[in-house]
């Protein structure tokens, strides 16, 4: 079973410019929130409860999450992802028209923006290698994030050490 470490540090391998990064820090939960919103309409019943799928996905998501660890990226993901699927439920009560627009417009923006940072990273997203990637995804977010408020120093020190400096590459892309 990987750590949260070593997952990490391997998404951290294709994202090492600063610029890759940024795009990632809101193309991610873009994208996230765009699932949320389409799963959010499918209702799934279980032994007399009904709930819609988007919450199932984020239980199972959060099952998987905690099972790494219980540190504060692992907690913090799973409330973050928590987050969005509760602000992507009143995005998929309209009419169709509005809850594919809102799902399908929020996905294609959140990945052409990925792909715009892939762009200037000058590597492929992690997923294509790994489609794990695409869970780690939301945790860089987070570790990103708890790395600028000055948190989980010692976890930034190690995927540094592993995966490289955060650096600009040279020349705009590719």
């Amino acid at each position: 079973m990987k750590t949260s470490l070593s997952l990490l540090i391997q998404y951290a391998r294709y994202h090492r410019d600063p610029r890759n990064i940024a795009t990632h820090l809101l193309g991610i939960p873009m994208i996230v929130l765009a699932v949320a919103v389409l799963l959010a309409r499918a209702r799934i019943d279980l032994g007399g409860w009904s709930l819609n799928a988007s919450w199932l996905a984020w239980a199972v998501a959060t099952a998987w999450y905690l099972r790494l660890g219980l540190g504060a990226v692992e907690w913090g993901v799973s409330v973050a992802v928590g987050l969005l699927v509760a602000l992507a439920q009143p995005l998929a009560t309209g009419d169709w028209i509005q809850w594919l627009g809102w799902g399908l417009g929020l996905f294609v923006l959140g990945w052409l923006i990925q792909f715009l940072g892939h762009f200037y990273e000058g590597r492929k997203p992690a997923f294509v290698d790994d489609l794990v990637g695409l869970l780690v995804g939301p945790m860089f977010v987070v570790a990103e994030l708890l790395f600028a408020l000055g948190r989980c120093q010692a976890l930034k020190a190690s995927i540094d050490e592993a995966a490289g400096p955060v650096r600009s590459r040279s020349g705009a892309a590719p």
